[in-house]
């Protein structure tokens, strides 16, 4: 800690707030509109809304919201109802505290999970640094500019995958030509294209390894993905598990994926897909659909992103079997429907989706540079390892 920086201990960091059961309401009662937002110790900020009047907190603005079970901080200057379940309210002593560094201090802190037992006891143990009031609102006003950064590639991402998700209705029901529609088994499509079974579009349709894949893996060698490995249009090789090289080339063989197989994930988030990029070709699936189509008749980019289109989800979503743990079989991928145009027309529906997509991954890159940035400025601020002094916010702070 720095020299001239005192620590205070959070059980005397507070004051007592007017907040009180009259301000409170039961989730039952949260609704989608109404006048007044609802916070609660749930993840999403606002968790809904409420029309009573009487039950507005608009007094001892800004408070903090601690979930005792969820651990959640929220940081609140606007008037608002309050949820009943396992919330805190913290008004922090303004005398010695800036509302919003306090709010920061209380983020840094990381207080460890009980599961769902009640942390607020943990919290009250702990104590936060007290630097001079203006030096607070310095590490405030840094501190927020990242968040802000944050939130507004989170709007630019919702945006985006709404997007997204919009045009790929529109692509996969209408195409690029303009062209008359006609009414097929999936909905309307446009009239010169045909509607083929998968199976009938492949050259192979399988299922990765099933029986006791744990039993084959080492600690490196061959990449073998999971269904959490397959998002939206994207391989993610995050927590890879590997296979033996000569366990991948013959007792494995049958999943040894090729550039360009599409993943189906089974279980989970049935129907999700993906297309195997060229640096994973020789690598192996666990539990995941792989399909291989016949290139002169079907792209696999195309392919990919109708599984993932409303048309192509439906048919998963219908075609799940299981009450605990649904999971997507490779006969119901076999039958899938699949409207197919001509080559040149897959080419181009993949490029404009592919474009899309592009935005959407730059997006998410950036958040999770910021996140990181906002993470190491949050530790190094808060232990005082870098002084406010040190930082010129600006373009080389906020990427």
């Amino acid at each position: 800690m720095s020299d001239g920086w005192k620590t205070c201990p959070v059980s005397d960091s507070f004051v007592k707030n007017k907040v009180g059961r009259r301000n409170q309401i039961p989730a039952k009662n949260i609704a989608a509109a109404g006048r007044f937002p609802v916070v609660d110790q749930g993840q999403q900020f606002v968790s809904g809304y409420c029309d009573d009047a009487d039950k507005v907190i608009d007094f001892d603005l800004p408070l903090i919201i601690f979930g005792d079970h969820t651990r959640c901080l929220k940081y609140v200057d606007f008037p608002f109802i309050l949820g009943a379940d396992g919330t805190k309210v913290i008004l922090p002593d303004k005398k010695i505290y800036d509302a919003k560094f306090y709010y920061y201090a209380l983020v840094a802190l990381e207080i460890p999970s009980r599961g769902y037992n009640r942390h607020f006891k943990s919290l009250v143990e702990r104590s936060i640094p007290l630097p001079p009031l203006p030096e607070q609102k310095k590490i405030a006003h840094i501190l927020s500019t990242v968040q802000r950064a944050i939130e507004e590639q989170e709007r630019i991402i919702q945006t985006t995958t709404e997007l997204k998700k919009a045009l790929m209705h529109k692509l996969f029901t209408e195409g690029l030509r303009n062209e008359p529609q006609k009414q097929s088994e999936i909905g309307s499509i446009p009239k010169s294209w045909k509607l083929v079974c998968c199976d009938d579009l492949c050259e192979m349709v399988t299922v990765g390894v099933v029986v006791k894949p744990a039993s084959h893996y080492v600690e490196s060698g061959v990449p073998a993905f999971r269904s959490f490995n397959v998002r939206e249009d994207r391989l993610v090789p995050n927590k890879l598990v590997y296979f033996d090289q000569k366990t991948n080339d013959t007792l494995l063989a049958k999943s040894k994926l090729q550039t360009g197989d599409v993943l189906v994930v089974r279980t989970g988030y049935p129907g999700t897909s993906c297309v195997v990029p060229e640096e994973y070709d020789g690598s192996n699936a666990i539990d995941l659909v792989i399909v291989r189509p016949k290139s002169e008749v079907v792209r696999s980019g195309f392919l990919s992103r109708f599984f993932n289109a409303p048309a192509g989800k439906r048919q998963a979503v219908a075609a799940k079997h299981g009450l605990a743990q649904q999971h997507l079989n490779v006969a119901a991928v076999k039958r899938t429907l699949v409207p197919v145009p001509s080559l040149e027309e897959q080419d181009q529906i993949e490029h404009a989706l592919a474009t899309v997509q592009q935005k959407l991954a730059n997006g998410f890159a950036k958040k999770a540079s910021l996140q990181l940035l906002f993470r190491s400025l949050l530790h190094d601020l808060m232990t005082a390892k870098t002084r406010v002094i040190e930082i010129e916010l600006g373009k080389n702070l906020v990427p």
